[in-house]
């Protein structure tokens, strides 16, 4: 009988109205990765919130067994303790202050509460060198862009020298070359006899790293084999219970005359002093047309949509015209009037209010629009709105009251999508439309926007996932240190055009 370092059996975990997981089994060999794939909502996430003690002891059923013994993970520090531990896909970091502080988080080296600043400093440099950071170990957290503060998270994991390790979505804000990092490490931990659990839709690199896939859909434990056993299209065909034909439909419409023109966009870096991450950029937007941004993580591409949108204007210069027409854009408020929807990358920062009902976060943008029957709201139609977008999205939650907090990060998304069709704007701003989000989830995506575009509807798409820069976009824009450096059309749009242009000085 083989012998695992760890084995859940027989969880099952309920939530009001839902069974998030259902008679689920997973194990894990020492020294080795095993990769979890599966949708939005599969119970992924609770499964791992089980492991790390956030959903304690008590409140599940089934059994763990760590090397042989059965445990009870009453709590995360419990988990802790067997040295499980966990990176989030939300990076936390306490941006006030230092990289040494953050990286070194309640394992400050010192005596007692004295700090020994010089061997924290000494200890943070050598970490940042090992990870090709080039800032010092006094700099300040919020000086590093999202990769790099993936990078510190997992780092500052490492120094707890795990026994198993839990990886949630780990290269999603990272640029190809921290992901190399990133796959390096991973493997010299293996050959030191650590364990890691990958939880990825990029199934690139679930073949790339990992030893063992499992598959759980709905709660449940759909298969588990080598990885050199199962081809790409079975593992998509048991994540999502269907056949995806096509991963990137993309739907081929007429473009029309330009609807957005954008002159002399200027933005201020915003930790560096005279220094501008965007400078005097133009551009135009044709109706019915996907116009892909591309680039290099940090390289100032959602600031120029927060920028249009009015949602960043500090030291912002920039001219909007909106079919011929000047106009001036100070607030969300005067882009959304003049029709322009954005779908913002960081949902649960600025995408969606966690405390509202499905229902009531689809409505935001449109409070104006909400149909009413005299002096009072018309819940009936209101109701029947959402919910004809609810289905038409697909959104996995019991009924468009669920809220929004209780969902998965890709129903989440789908959420925040799902007001702006509700809005039924001109102009889509969307940035990193699938981050986080599984594989049939992104084809269901990409067919809405192809509706969209049929509709007339024009589209600035953001995105680091080349693959789907490439399929989606009709045009693409490249930009690198403040400028655009590429522009491709249809025909001309490749990996290697867009990379070369990314990396433009």
């Amino acid at each position: 009988m083989e012998q695992y370092l760890l084995e859940m059996n027989h969880v099952t975990k309920k939530f009001p109205g839902v069974t998030a997981l259902s008679d689920v089994t997973m194990n894990l060999k020492k020294g080795e990765i095993l990769g979890i794939c599966g949708e939005n909502g599969a119970g992924k996430s609770t499964l791992m919130k089980i492991l790390s003690g956030t959903y304690p002891h008590g409140t599940y059923e089934g059994e763990i067994f760590y090397e042989g013994k059965n445990v009870k993970l009453t709590d995360v520090n419990v988990a802790k303790s067997l040295g499980i531990e966990m990176i989030y896909q939300e990076i936390n970091m306490v941006l006030g202050s230092s990289i040494a502080e953050n990286l070194y988080l309640g394992n400050l080296p010192g005596k007692g509460r004295i700090v020994d600043f010089k061997e924290l400093y000494r200890k943070t440099d050598e970490i940042l060198k090992k990870v090709n950071i080039n800032a010092k170990a006094t700099d300040r957290i919020a000086s590093l862009n999202s990769g790099q503060m993936q990078m510190i998270a997992l780092m500052r994991t490492l120094i707890n020298e795990p026994t198993i390790l839990v990886l949630d979505e780990p290269t999603s804000a990272l640029t190809n070359s921290e992901v190399e990092q990133m796959m390096t490490i991973l493997n010299e931990l293996r050959d030191k006899g650590v364990s890691c659990i990958y939880i990825s839709h990029k199934l690139e690199e679930i073949y790339r790293i990992c030893d063992r896939v499992l598959v759980l859909r709905d709660g449940q434990c759909i298969s588990c084999r080598n990885i050199d056993e199962v081809e790409e299209d079975t593992l998509i065909e048991e994540m999502v219970g269907r056949k995806v034909s096509n991963l990137y439909p993309k739907i081929t419409t007429e473009i029309g005359d330009t609807v957005l023109s954008v002159k002399n966009l200027s933005i201020p870096h915003p930790t560096i002093k005279n220094k501008k991450i965007i400078d005097n950029i133009s551009f135009d937007l044709r109706k019915g047309e996907i116009l892909g941004i591309g680039g290099l993580v940090g390289a100032g591409r959602s600031e120029i949509l927060s920028a249009i949108f009015g949602s960043l204007v500090s030291g912002v210069d920039k001219q909007v015209f909106i079919n011929g027409k000047e106009t001036e854009i100070r607030k969300p408020a005067d882009a959304i009037n003049a029709g322009i929807g954005y779908v913002t990358e960081e949902r649960k920062l600025n995408g969606f209010v966690w405390m509202l009902s499905i229902r009531d976060n689809m409505y935001l943008p449109s409070l104006k629009d909400i149909p009413m029957r005299g002096l009072f709201i018309d819940e009936k139609k209101e109701n029947e709105n959402c919910k004809t977008i609810f289905d038409r999205l697909r959104i996995k939650a019991p009924s468009i009251h669920t809220m929004i907090n209780n969902l998965s990060g890709g129903n989440q998304q789908k959420v925040v999508l799902a007001k702006w069709l509700l809005k039924n704007p001109h102009i889509l701003f969307i940035d990193e439309p699938t981050k986080g989000v599984d594989v049939g989830a992104k084809a269901e995506i990409y067919s809405f926007l192809g509706e969209l575009v049929e509709q007339g509807v024009s589209i600035v798409m953001v995105s680091s996932d080349m693959p789907e820069l490439i399929s989606i976009s009709d045009r693409v824009l490249v930009i690198s240190n403040g400028h655009i450096t590429g522009e491709f059309n249809k025909s001309e749009i490749s990996e290697e055009a867009v990379m070369r242009s990314a990396i433009q000085q």
